[in-house]
């Protein structure tokens, strides 16, 4: 089953995509699925992974309401406020819906590079894995260190690293080393820990004029560190926009991962991402 593992739909005027740039275009519009069904269509992809894309229990209500009616949405990974343990309730509610899989907190808008380690947050991980959930991690290179102690503390709870974790491409284009410490963090992830990661959001790493040499080494260390197994092809639809089409993204991962085998390459674009979450 071919699967793009992560995108998302939206609808600016419900209020709550904090994140959005008013004056921008691209993203500043609503989405929803027949804007993407041209292009799972065009691709040969059965499904998608929705995911959060607002820090509010009602948006990810929306979203289910989408997968309940859009049969090309295979689940929803979806969010709630770790800071209440409370929330719990609405947890194990949302996880008696089939396509609800699991959560994503907005780690890298949150100030405090240590708010995952909080204390006051670890009931979130333990009831995810007592649920048997997915945790999407979304965070910047920075966070790296952080997301290996968390994940070797739970080591049963299944998570998968959003975006390559964010390398800042853009800064290696200008001539710093965004590398270095990124690809060292992200080897210690692969090695340490039975985490997944997502080729998504490169693209959206970078500055105007890029080309497929600027994602050449990033794509490659995270191939070579997690396997073909541990990987998972996502659009980052409509975000990766910024800077390329949906068409450009697929075309450059797949020229990205042509030398691996066919089986391989069936993994990354659907099969690692049906395993992971547990797809039907």
């Amino acid at each position: 089953m071919k699967i793009d593992a992560h995108q998302h739909f939206w609808n600016p005027a419900r209020g709550d995509y904090d994140w959005m740039p008013k004056d921008n275009a691209i993203l500043n519009r609503p989405y929803a699925p027949d804007d993407l069904a041209p292009k799972l269509a065009k691709h040969g992809f059965e499904g998608t992974v929705l995911v959060q894309a607002a820090a509010t229990i009602e948006e990810t209500e929306y979203m289910l309401g989408m997968a309940d009616a859009t049969p090309s949405i295979k689940g929803v990974v979806g969010w709630i406020n770790f800071e209440d343990d409370r929330q719990i309730s609405h947890l194990r509610r949302l996880a008696a819906h089939p396509k609800f899989l699991g959560v994503r907190p907005m780690i890298q808008d949150i100030a405090d590079v240590n708010w995952m380690l909080r204390e006051d947050v670890q009931w979130a991980y333990r009831a995810l894995i007592d649920l048997d959930l997915t945790f999407d991690a979304l965070g910047f290179p920075k966070h790296l260190p952080n997301f290996l102690q968390l994940v070797k503390s739970y080591p049963s709870m299944r998570v998968v690293l959003d975006h390559c974790m964010k390398p800042q491409i853009r800064d290696q284009q200008a001539g710093d080393d965004a590398y270095s410490d990124w690809a060292e963090g992200i080897s210690r992830l692969a090695d340490q820990t039975e985490a997944y990661c997502k080729l998504s959001g490169l693209v959206t790493e970078t500055r105007d004029g890029w080309s497929v040499e600027d994602l050449r080494p990033f794509a490659r260390h995270i191939l070579n560190a997690f396997g073909p197994k541990r990987v998972m092809w996502g659009s980052d639809w409509p975000v990766c926009r910024l800077q390329a089409s949906y068409d450009d993204w697929y075309d450059l991962a797949m020229g990205l991962t042509s030398h691996l085998t066919s089986d391989e390459q069936a993994a990354i674009f659907g099969d690692n991402a049906a395993r992971f979450y547990g797809l039907p």
